[in-house]
């Protein structure tokens, strides 16, 4: 039986161009790409494209990208950096919606000592924009705050809250990594001094992304060590992966359209089939400012465990929210934050899509889960409570 997936937020397949690309590079041309002789020089040329290529896909220029091993490396760097360049500053501005690169990150920097302000969200999981404002003070040395939701697909209006946050001369850094390939994004148009993207969230390998760090920008290096990445991230290049990250990246460029045409179309006859199907069944998040390929439903009176395992009899995959903690018995922090009421955030599913589903993956999943929320309602001590 072939596999449904629905988890693109988790993490995505790699394209076989990326495959091909990358190939050459893992067999036939292993030189390091900071050697001085020809066989070397090859390799680091063709880094450069790539990050040619990844600096397209957001408008940047190409000397604005470091390569880094992964989103988390890319926001961790990205806040300890700014912390360092202002050292007499002592308080971060986040939110409690972030990825745990971020929430768990500036946790342990309050341990250290920096007071960290967690701006709420509301039901929609939609920020307050005049309790961001008020939060800034003379102290800040960082907001960061994500561009989308990786949980609800919220977009966040990074435009405004840039502006406002870098007017109080603040750096401000973005988690960009479900946003990037998704929707447009141009830093040129964006008042952001850095921003995160990872590769295996657009149908590269796993163990690469990127960190745009705008002109201009105080930097300090989080990885410390030789001159690779012009001094600004340290290591040996993870040559075939960036190459491969290079490749997705000029092919997410093209792939926008497709994903806020037909994608956000397959989206939305999943969601409107579900919710009709499905008694009790809601939609968690901005309806109205959220990633074309997103949707998070709770199906309330049901465990969304107990859904995924049904689901994953039919070869379906689904997630109840971020792969980093889907290892936590405890229900997610971004619906808790949104104020989801118990009844339905244990019974949450995020259904995530890419270029690759098609018509006859939702249907599919909207001939099995129907019979699927029935038979654990029944099952379900709280399923008499159910209309």
């Amino acid at each position: 039986m072939r596999v449904v997936y629905l988890d693109n937020n988790a993490t995505t397949r790699i394209a076989d161009e990326v495959k091909e690309a990358m190939l050459p590079y893992l067999s036939e041309y292993y030189g390091n790409p900071s050697s001085m002789h020809t066989f070397g020089g090859q390799v680091h040329r063709r880094i450069e494209i790539a990050r040619e290529q990844a600096a397209a896909l957001i408008n940047a220029d190409p000397e604005e990208i470091i390569f880094t091993s992964c989103g988390t490396e890319s926001d961790n760097t990205a806040i300890m950096s700014s912390l360092e360049s202002v050292p007499h500053k002592k308080h971060i501005i986040t939110t409690r919606v972030e990825h745990p690169a971020v929430l768990n990150f500036s946790k342990a920097m309050a341990r250290k000592g920096y007071r960290v302000t967690f701006l709420p969200v509301n039901r929609s999981g939609k920020l307050d924009l005049d309790e961001l404002k008020n939060s800034l003070t003379d102290s800040t040395a960082i907001a960061s705050i994500m561009f989308a939701n990786n949980e609800s697909g919220n977009i966040f209006p990074i435009d405004e809250i840039a502006a406002f946050v870098r007017s109080k001369g603040v750096l401000f850094h973005t988690d960009a990594v479900q946003a990037v390939g998704k929707i447009p994004v141009s830093v040129k148009e964006l008042p952001v001094d850095m921003m995160s993207i990872s590769g295996h969230k657009i149908h590269a390998p796993k163990g690469v992304g990127a960190l745009y760090i705008r002109r201009g920008v105080r930097f300090s290096p989080y990885i410390i060590g030789g001159h690779q990445e012009k001094g600004k991230r340290a290591g040996t290049e993870n040559v075939a992966s960036i190459i491969g990250f290079g490749v997705a990246c000029e092919l997410a460029k093209n792939h926008i359209q497709a994903i806020n045409t037909r994608i956000r179309g397959l989206r939305d006859r999943l969601e409107k089939g579900l919710l009709s199907t499905c008694p009790d069944a809601r939609i968690n998040g901005d309806i109205e400012n959220r990633l074309p390929n997103t949707t998070n439903i709770s199906f309330e009176y049901v465990e969304g465990e107990a859904i995924l395992l049904r689901l994953n009899e039919y070869n379906i995959c689904a997630s109840s929210g971020s792969a980093c903690t889907s290892g936590s018995l405890e229900p997610s922090h971004v619906l808790r934050a949104m104020g989801v009421p118990f009844t339905a955030i244990h019974g949450s599913v995020r259904f995530s899509l890419s270029v690759y589903n098609t018509d006859e993956d939702i249907d599919l999943v909207l001939n099995v889960m129907p019979g699927i929320i029935k038979e654990l309602r029944e099952l379900s001590p709280y399923g008499r409570e159910s209309k």
